[in-house]
């Protein structure tokens, strides 16, 4: 009888669930890591206090594979907590995120890794992302490739759920902070923060990612949350150095968005994100509306776990 040899470790992706909209979606996410050209992973799922039915779908699922590792939070702890739980697991060189209903393309970690060791001067990478819902493929989210402070006015420039960590660099810079003012923030304030020290990331201009939008992204996102969002953003933005009379109307972009009726959101969809002044061509439909929606802020992100 031949000894199999047991795969080292050197991508440890985690995975924050709490109460997954759908099993087929969560099955999606968890497949498509199983289905990577990059095989030397672990994947390390914390269910974050779901509800005794939901809490043995995820169980069953982790037991898909046996790189899988199950994790449960014994309440609701928020999703900041359940990545950290994650981090302090894991045992891989590099941390790669991913959220409960998106899809990573099958070269993601390939790619991530071999950027990053090839690229020491960057502590993360990231990537462009397509964007469905159920009737399939209807945009495509570009983020610079070389962000910079300002790029934090509008939104986020990584998108969170594409991007891969040096271990060792996440866990010395504290990882996720899990205070009630980051709650559903947490990388916003992260991605912030890090560039505030100094740090640098990159993002492919390749979709690595498929990330699901649809309207169950406009209804999470509280009157709370935005006021927290709003927060993190004043504090984020000081801290950076953007934060200033021209700017500060940036701040309150998320407070702007609650007033705004559901259908313009909804309608604002169609606009393909992008930045101009970064060499990403800005795409739509050829109406303004969308692109103003995009742009100002005012199509909200989409939340993941309370």
């Amino acid at each position: 009888m031949v000894e199999m040899k047991e795969t080292p470790v050197k991508v440890s992706v985690i995975m924050g669930v709490y109460n997954p909209v759908s099993e087929a979606g969560l099955w999606q996410a968890v497949d498509s890591i199983r289905r990577q050209t990059f095989k030397e992973w672990e994947l390390i799922l914390c269910d974050d206090g779901s509800d005794a039915s939901h809490s043995a779908m995820i169980g069953r699922l982790a037991g898909m594979d046996e790189r899988i590792v199950f994790l449960r939070n014994e309440e609701n702890m928020g999703l900041g907590y359940s990545l950290n739980r994650c981090l302090h697991r894991a045992m891989g060189k590099y941390i790669a995120r991913m959220d409960d209903d998106d899809i990573s393309k099958e070269e993601r970690l390939e790619k991530e890794y071999t950027f990053l060791e090839r690229h020491p001067q960057y502590e993360w990478v990231g990537s462009n992302a397509e964007l469905f819902d159920a009737g399939g493929t209807w945009g495509t989210d570009y983020v610079p490739r070389f962000p910079r402070a300002e790029d934090f006015l509008r939104y986020s420039p990584y998108i969170h759920p594409s991007v891969m960590f040096r271990r060792r660099f996440l866990v010395e810079c504290g990882g996720y902070q899990t205070t009630e003012l980051t709650r559903r923030c947490e990388d916003y304030e992260l991605f912030m923060r890090l560039h505030g020290q100094g740090a640098r990331g990159y993002n492919i201009q390749e979709s690595l990612l498929a990330y699901r939008e649809d309207e169950t992204s406009y209804r999470k996102r509280t009157a709370k949350t935005r006021g927290r969002e709003a927060a993190v953003r004043l504090d984020g933005f000081r801290k950076l150095g953007i934060l200033r009379p021209d700017t500060f109307h940036y701040v309150l972009r998320p407070l702007v968005a609650g007033v705004v009726p559901s259908a313009i959101l909804r309608y604002a969809r169609g606009i393909k994100r992008g930045n101009k002044a970064h060499g990403n061509e800005v795409r739509g439909n050829g109406t303004r509306a969308r692109m103003v929606a995009r742009h100002s802020g005012l199509l909200p992100a989409k939340g993941k776990t309370p």
